[in-house]
């Protein structure tokens, strides 16, 4: 008999499902780059179909206006063609030829009727088509009250500046006589003559009723002549031929101003006025009688009234656009086939992307692993290849810093052996009774143990200042006190050695910088240099000012004897005759532990980090470190320093 476990299938398919799963949920992880890309280009094509669209609907709006526009200048033409002729003409015969051209030029169908509804004139002349009486017109065509967005020109002028809704073409009896005009124009060119000869450049403009008037050279309407000894008013007088229109036009503004209980005014021909009572008339009052007045007054000189239709098929509006159902449809197509072609070409161009960076991922592994040797190949000169590149830079400083670290624990453990190695070997032979501890051995143990404390120091120090955990303390320092003291302390030995030292320092040179950093780090160049010259030889401290060659245009701070004190730089040397370094060690003399004697003798040299430790307290006080070296002649070591303090701690 066999037997079977119920739910060991189901158990087995769920299992299976589980690993699926976990699979599925693995793969997504490490192409999640390759989706996102996907994702984002997905929302670029939304963003560009979006924009499209909005930029066919942006581009009908515009046709619309621009077709709009358009039709809005062609009326203003024709409503401005038929008000001059309604200005210059006491009826509308005769208009049907105007009307004819005007219809021709504008292509659309122009038609002219009175307020009653009969037509005065249709640009379709042959009558092919009935005219269907829109039910508003395009406008009224009446030269007494202009429609002020149509109209290309209406005068001006009240002194309140008003609009007067009259054309300016509408003059009735005001129009010159021709000797008038002879008479004007004769005087007018004359004038131009006189303000030449006083350096005012003019022209001559002339008016609808024909009399002339002075402007400006280059002004577009009535530009101002400016003061002038040549008498341009005379232009301003009303000519025989005008004197009876300004009379009359006079008595109905007195009268217009008499029925409102205000002042009366003396008109003048340029349009201006001026009041002939105590107490002027209010300026609107004024206005408002000039404007009823003359449009009384010029009424039986222009045509009556007339309603104008602009009508045809050009007047609706064509665009290359609608939003019909099929070109909803066409965009619709459009947008899936760019969704389509947006996707295949990211997952393409994705593919290639995540390759190498997969590669990258594979080789950071390994180097968190311990593997610092790893390399990735380089491949082109796009992002990829430049990440590439600085991945194996990064895991080349990283190999070599691991090595310096080792290198740095065999030095240090070096270092420090010796020192213990003599301590411990003193001590055991006190213990064993070999050794008397008597003064001498004191002496040379004590010795050793601050050569192991000064070891110490100098590393503890060197930490500090590499971590940026150094913190200094600047104050103002005299120089050449600086000098002298570490020269001071170093001229027993100096004298000792038949060494002779010299300080050369101006008295008057400070120095913003921590006091004790500054005199260790100079007391290290001066022991080295003591240590390293011969009998007989010499060594100098020098101090002098350096200005940079834009200190003054960067920073104007300057101290009480004219110095810039923020932008120079004090240089500090030591300069030895002793036996020089070759040139292939000058790059490593400010390196850890480095020292010129391979074999490290303790009575030659010192633990291997003074220089080191004087880079570092430089770089602290913002500064530089320089060595200029020839063998045999001797050693040149420069210390860079602003004067002014740019970095504490």
């Amino acid at each position: 008999m066999t037997s079977t476990v119920p739910g060991t299938d189901a158990d087995a398919g769920s299992g299976s499902r589980s690993v699926r799963r976990s699979r599925f949920v693995a793969t997504l992880r490490q192409r999640s780059l390759l989706i996102r890309l996907l994702a984002v280009s997905a929302l670029v094509s939304v963003c560009s179909i979006t924009a499209t669209a909005w930029v066919v609907l942006n581009t009908t709006a515009v046709v619309l206006g621009e077709e709009r526009g358009q039709a809005l200048a062609d009326d203003a033409r024709i409503y401005d063609t038929l008000v001059g002729w309604a200005a210059t003409h006491p009826d509308w015969s005769g208009v049907g030829s105007t009307v004819e051209q005007l219809g021709r030029r504008a292509g659309h169908r122009v038609v002219l009727t009175t307020e009653d509804g009969r037509t005065l004139a249709d640009s379709d002349g042959a009558g092919t088509h009935a005219f269907q009486r829109p039910r508003d017109a395009t406008a009224t065509v009446n030269p007494l009250a202009t429609d002020i967005e149509l109209s290309e020109g209406t005068t001006s002028g009240t002194r309140t500046g008003e609009t007067i809704s009259i054309d300016p073409r509408a003059v009735g009896p005001f129009r010159l006589s021709a000797k008038d005009g002879r008479d004007l124009n004769g005087i007018a060119h004359r004038l131009t003559g006189c303000l030449q000869r006083e350096g005012v450049l003019s022209r001559i403009e002339v008016l609808p009723s024909g009399r002339p008037r002075l402007v400006a050279a280059g002004a577009s309407d009535g530009g101002s002549l400016g003061v002038s000894l040549c008498p341009v008013n005379v232009l301003d007088a009303p000519m025989p031929s005008e004197k009876a229109a300004l009379s009359a036009l006079n008595s109905l503004v007195d009268s217009c101003l008499r029925s409102r209980g205000v002042g009366l005014v003396r008109l003048t021909i340029t349009g201006g006025w001026t009041s002939r009572t105590r107490t002027a008339p209010p300026a609107s009052s004024v206005a408002s009688c000039l404007t009823t007045s003359r449009a009384q007054q010029l009424a039986p000189y222009v045509a009556p009234a007339a309603l104008l239709f602009v009508a045809g098929h050009g007047r609706t509006a064509t665009t290359f656009f609608d939003l019909s159902t099929a070109n909803r449809l066409r965009i619709s197509e459009w947008a899936a086939a760019v969704l389509v072609i947006t996707v295949t070409v990211t997952s393409l161009a994705g593919v290639r992307l995540a390759k190498p960076l997969r590669v990258l991922t594979s080789a950071a592994i390994r180097m968190e692993g311990g593997e610092l040797s790893t390399r990735v190949p380089v491949r082109g000169q796009d992002e990829i290849a430049r990440l590439s590149a600085a991945f194996n830079a990064m895991s080349e400083r990283r190999e070599q810093s691991e090595t310096m670290r080792r290198a740095m624990t065999n030095d240090i453990a070096h270092e420090l052996r010796t020192p213990v190695s003599n301590l411990r070997g003193w001590l055991e032979a006190v213990e064993d009774g070999i050794a008397r501890p008597d003064a001498d051995l004191v002496a040379l143990l004590l010795g050793q143990a601050m050569q192991l404390q000064h070891i110490i120091d100098d590393l503890r120090d060197l930490a500090a200042a590499e971590a940026g955990e150094l913190r200094l303390a600047p104050v103002p320092v005299r120089v050449a006190d600086l000098l002298s003291t570490a020269a001071r302390a170093a001229r027993a030995t100096a004298d000792a050695q038949d060494v002779t030292l010299s300080v050369t320092a101006d008295p008057s040179t400070v120095i913003d910088a921590d006091p004790v950093r500054l005199r260790q780090t100079v007391d290290n160049l001066v022991s080295n240099a003591v240590r390293h010259t011969p009998a007989g030889g010499t060594i100098t401290l020098r101090a002098t000012v350096e200005h940079g060659k834009d200190s003054l245009a960067k920073d104007p701070g300057v101290t009480a004897d004219g110095q810039d004190r923020r932008s120079a730089f004090v240089l500090l040397t030591v300069s030895d005759t002793g036996c020089g370094i070759p040139a292939e060690e000058l790059p490593h003399i400010f390196d850890r532990f480095w020292r010129s004697e391979k074999s490290r003798n303790r009575q030659s040299g010192g633990s291997g980090l003074g220089l080191a430790i004087v880079r570092r307290l430089v770089e602290a006080h913002g500064g530089t470190v320089t060595v200029v070296s020839t063998v045999g002649e001797g050693t040149t070591i420069t210390l860079r320093l602003p004067s002014k303090a740019r970095h504490v701690g």
